[in-house]
């Protein structure tokens, strides 16, 4: 019952292992750019699931966090889209909130002319190599 009454040391404890600001600032940025799609449905009208990466999870005291920590795993992954995402919230007594945000990351069928849904890891060949994405990155 002692743990109970500990009060703010859950905050000050390490949890698990969280990426690099770096990782989730581009997350961030990616999403709200609309160009990562998370939903809560199970697919994506107009878009072809051809592979599926796994659930992508995070978790922490702070809602924005959880959210872009476990979009920045489903990218670093591959994934193109989050679906089925869920979220919960659990309250302690002491007045915090830890939030867990998770989903299946996904990959689409290939569409030549859509260069910008590409997974990030294979964005940075296209713009290496001097293809429509350098052009978008100007």
């Amino acid at each position: 019952m002692f743990f109970l009454l500990g009060g703010s040391e859950k905050k000050s404890r390490k949890v698990e292992k969280t990426l690099d600001s770096e990782t989730m600032a581009k997350a961030r940025e990616i999403f709200l750019a609309g160009r990562f799609p998370v939903v809560t449905t199970h697919r994506i009208k107009g878009r072809r699931i051809v592979k599926v990466l796994g659930l992508v999870c995070c978790r922490g005291f702070d809602s924005e966090e959880a959210f872009f920590g476990m979009a920045g795993r489903a990218m670093s992954k591959g994934a193109q889209a989050i679906i089925g995402y869920n979220e919960n919230v659990a309250f302690h007594p002491d007045g915090s909130k830890y939030f867990s945000c998770f989903g299946t990351a996904v990959m689409f069928e290939y569409n030549p002319g859509e260069t910008d849904v590409l997974p990030l890891m294979f964005q940075h060949k296209f713009r290496d190599r001097g293809g429509p994405l350098a052009e978008a990155a100007i």
